[in-house]
Order: structure tokens, then C-alpha cells, then sequence
């Protein structure tokens, strides 16, 4: 790649659901686009950031730079937040001044700068070395349309919401139930969190553009208001929007010198379809209450699953009494006793982590017990999988809603997991509408995911609408902010 190429700048917040979506971004334009990419990562555990990158992202390393930014020392920020939005863009807002640092340490001009929705305050130095300005949304365009309204909603839609548990209207847009509903609006006594929140929303109209993991097909209403003046637009007239989804991480070929994971190995003895995949992320944990009754569900069930599993958390009135040993069969203490064993023939507890790109990409898996973070939900409808929504915090609840009711991927509890206890009965029962073949809902389901695959991969292939839309925005790049004008008037 020449070093005349236009070079552009990508900030990862912490964690890997947001590391993950810049790196696949940053590596779509340095291979499909010939820009010159340097993603700068934000972290608080600098030496894990790193071993993360070397073993799972070698890929990556040969068409982009990878740059961690300065160890943010958590110890000396005042105030700390109790809200996981409010703690990243706190974290953020202090790490500008290591960012304006590398800038200005480089050689060369960097013409864009793309961040995420907790980097925002990241504009002011784009400002300062005069870059475009653009953000991606690593979650869908829904969820952006809410945080865009946030700022400018009236005060009856405000209180209809608040206190009378009323659908929060969003112009042009499908409404969001209050049980659905984001944090910031139920936890009314945090106001940090609330002005976070619009604080984002106002920012999210200064942009440049909006990069949007989603497609037009998939999100066809939502994608109209966003642009549309007199709706959604009004709100976002600096901001022109880029649906270029799904973009995760694709699944890795298995290298002859490594040896393949055990998980893997586990499923290629299993029949096609047949396996129910559990997981609730990098960040999800139930209570001890409900890892018991999630396990008897699965085994009552009868269907095979993998199930990454962790000790549950400290809120649970008995959590803090397991330990992390295993009982006499190895089940962990956490989990009912004799599990492991009277399921051995048809299940796998895998401690903490799995390959989950890989594992849904494995013909035997034919469901996703998941918790609806978009990137899952993402590796899953490209892989034809169809899900059950267990949605646990931040806007899962949101996405389980989209998946159940407007797509039909998906199978939901009656009461959402935050309400209380999900039961073995229930659990058992949609493992059994999503996993048995010989049921109408289940097979419906798996049409209409290998239908949405369908429409992903049209999405993605030269000439379809998520690679043109990001054609555009690299475009963009090369000419920078003094051409702006002439190159999206050319584009129109």
C-alpha cells in the first residue's frame, strides 16, 4: 500500500464488543478501499488488550496499524460512575489527551477520524487537525434513532414514558415499549447517565456521517426516518447515514498447525442442526437461582447444547456462597449437582469462553440461546442460526423485541429476564419450538434466518448496498474535509 494512499483514524472504546466491529471496519477499508487505516484502542488493561490482538487478530495486523493508547489510571478519575455507558465515556473523555498525542506524533495527515457512540467527545480533535468527522454505530439503526430523539423529546412523550409506562414515540419509527425501554429512562435517579445519553444524541448530529452496522433491507422504516427531514433527518443534518452491515468478524479457517478447539472437535461428532448454542457474551452473568434453572431447562429439554457458563453473580442472595471448585463429576459447584454427568451424552459445559464466530458457523449448531448483543445477533442471522432472547442489559431488550416481532427469528421468555426468574418449564419449552424440526414455529424460523443470511451477503458483495454505502464513505476520506462538499455533490 503506498504511503501516499489517504490514511484515516479509527478509536475503539474499551472492550471487545466495540474493538472487535473497528478492527473488521478498519481492515474493509485498508483491503477493499486501498486507505491507509490506524486504529487507536482505549484501554484500561493494556497487557490483555494486547494478548487478545496477537492471538485472535494476526489478520488484522497486516493491512492495519494497531496502536494502544496510554494506560488510563481508573484510580485517579473522581466521581466514578455506576452506569457501564456513563464509566466508558468518562474513560474516553480522559484518554483525548493521550489520542491528540499520537496524532501529532505522526508523520503523516490523517483526513478522517471514526469513532463509536462512547467517543464522541473524540470530535473536538478531529477539530483541531481539521479531519471528517464520522461514528460508527456498532449496534442497529433503531437503537440509534432512540438515542437521536433522546435530546429533542418533548416533555409528555417524556412523562407519557416516564410515568405512565407509555410507548416512547420515535418520529417515523417504531415506538420502544417501556419494558424495552434503555436504563436512562427507568433510573431517572441517575442523571449522569441521562445526560450522557444526550449529550451523545446532540453530538451524533455534528458528525460527518454515520456508519450503522445494519443493511437497508433489514432495517427499510428506520433507515427512511433517519434520513428523511421531516422525521428523524431534521435531527441529523450535518450527518449523512451509511448502513454498511453486518460487519463482525468472520469465522477463521482451521490452520493445519494448530490444533482444533475442543468445542469444535466436540460438535463435528454431533448431527447437522442438532446442537443449541448458549452464551450471554463477554459481560453476561445470571444469578445462582437462574443457572439452576437454566440447567435443569436444558436437560429437561433432551436437545444437545454447548453452554459457556460462568459462576453467577454476587447480587444472587446465595451467589457469594458458591466457590469455583467442582463437584464429584466435575460439574462446577454452581451448577445442579450430577449435571455434567446425566448429560454427558448430549451436552458440553465449556468454562468462561468459546470460539462463538466458529462455533456458529459449525453445520451442527442449529439454535442461539443468546443475549441479544448485536455483534451475537449479527454472527448469527449470517449464519442462518435462529435465536432465543435473553436480553440482560443495555439496549439487548430492544434488539430481542426487532428479532421476535419484526424479523421472527426468534422465541422470548413471557416476562423478561430483569423481571425475575425464568423457570425450567418455560426454558425447556422454547428450546423445543426453536430446535425441533417437526415443529411449524421452529421451521419457520430457520427459513426466515437463512432468508435474512441471504439478504446480508447481497448486502456485502461488490455492488450491493452496505459495500457501496462504504464505497461512498471512503471516498470521502480521500478527499478530505476541504473537498467535502464537491465529493457528496458529485455522489448525489
Amino acid at each position: 500500500m503506498g504511503s501516499t494512499a489517504p490514511h484515516v483514524a479509527l478509536l475503539a472504546s474499551p472492550g471487545m464488543g466495540h474493538l472487535i466491529p473497528m478492527l473488521e471496519l478498519g481492515h474493509r477499508l485498508a483491503s477493499t478501499f486501498s486507505l491507509r487505516v490506524t486504529v487507536f484502542v482505549v484501554t484500561t488493561d493494556a497487557s490483555t488488550a494486547q494478548s487478545q490482538i496477537n492471538q485472535e487478530y494476526s489478520t488484522y495486523k497486516k493491512v492495519i496499524s494497531i496502536v494502544l493508547l496510554e494506560q488510563l489510571d481508573l484510580s485517579s478519575l473522581m466521581d466514578w460512575p455506576t452506569a457501564m455507558l456513563s464509566q466508558i465515556v468518562l474513560i474516553m473523555r480522559h484518554s483525548l489527551r493521550y489520542l491528540r498525542s499520537a496524532i501529532s506524533s505522526m508523520e503523516i495527515r490523517l483526513t478522517a477520524l471514526i469513532v463509536d457512540v462512547f467517543g464522541v467527545d473524540a470530535f473536538a480533535v478531529a477539530d483541531e487537525f481539521k479531519m471528517l468527522r464520522y461514528v460508527l454505530v456498532t449496534t442497529n439503526a433503531w437503537y440509534l434513532a432512540l438515542i437521536t430523539y433522546l435530546p429533542f423529546i418533548d416533555c409528555k412523550n417524556e412523562d407519557d414514558h416516564v410515568r405512565l409506562h407509555q410507548p416512547f414515540n420515535i418520529p417515523g419509527c417504531e415506538s420502544v415499549r417501556f419494558e424495552d425501554t434503555i436504563s436512562a429512562f427507568y433510573n431517572r435517579d441517575d442523571q449522569t447517565l441521562f445526560n450522557d445519553y444526550k449529550r451523545t444524541g446532540i453530538e451524533l448530529g455534528r458528525a460527518h456521517g454515520l456508519l450503522v452496522n445494519t443493511w437497508e433491507s433489514l432495517e427499510p422504516k428506520t433507515l427512511r426516518a433517519l434520513r428523511d427531514p421531516k422525521t428523524m433527518g431534521r435531527f441529523l443534518e450535518s450527518s449523512r447515514i451509511f448502513p454498511i452491515g453486518p460487519v463482525v468478524r468472520p469465522s477463521q479457517p482451521a490452520k493445519q498447525d494448530v490444533p482444533r478447539n475442543k468445542v469444535l472437535e466436540w460438535l463435528d461428532q454431533q448431527p447437522a442442526e442438532s446442537v443449541l448454542y448458549v452464551s450471554f457474551g463477554s459481560g453476561g452473568t445470571l444469578s445462582a437461582d437462574q443457572l439452576t434453572e437454566l440447567a435443569w431447562g436444558l436437560e429437561q429439554s433432551s436437545h444437545r447444547f454447548v453452554w459457556v457458563v460462568r459462576p453467577p453473580t454476587k447480587d444472587s442472595a446465595s451467589g457469594s456462597f458458591f466457590r469455583l471448585s467442582k463437584k464429584t463429576d466435575k460439574t462446577p459447584e454452581y451448577l445442579p449437582d450430577g449435571f455434567v454427568t446425566r448429560t454427558q451424552d448430549k451436552g458440553l459445559v465449556v468454562p468462561t469462553w468459546a470460539p462463538q464466530t466458529e462455533v456458529l458457523a459449525h453445520l451442527s449448531v442449529g439454535g442461539f440461546l443468546s443475549h441479544c448483543g448485536w455483534n451475537s445477533i449479527l454472527e448469527s442471522i449470517l449464519n442462518g442460526v435462529p435465536m432465543i432472547a435473553w436480553p440482560l442489559y443495555a439496549e439487548q431488550k430492544m434488539n430481542a423485541t426487532m428479532l421476535a416481532e419484526q424479523l421472527g427469528v426468534t422465541v422470548k421468555p413471557e416476562k423478561l429476564p430483569s423481571s425475575g426468574i425464568i423457570r425450567r418449564d418455560e426454558i425447556e419449552a422454547m428450546v423445543r419450538r426453536v430446535m425441533e424440526k417437526d415443529g411449524n414455529e421452529g421451521k419457520q424460523m430457520r427459513i426466515r434466518a437463512h432468508d435474512l443470511k441471504r439478504t446480508a451477503d447481497e448486502a456485502l458483495r461488490e455492488g450491493g448496498s452496505s459495500h457501496y454505502m462504504l464505497s461512498q464513505m471512503a471516498r470521502e476520506c480521500e478527499c478530505g474535509l476541504e473537498k467535502l462538499d464537491e465529493v457528496r455533490g458529485g455522489l448525489d
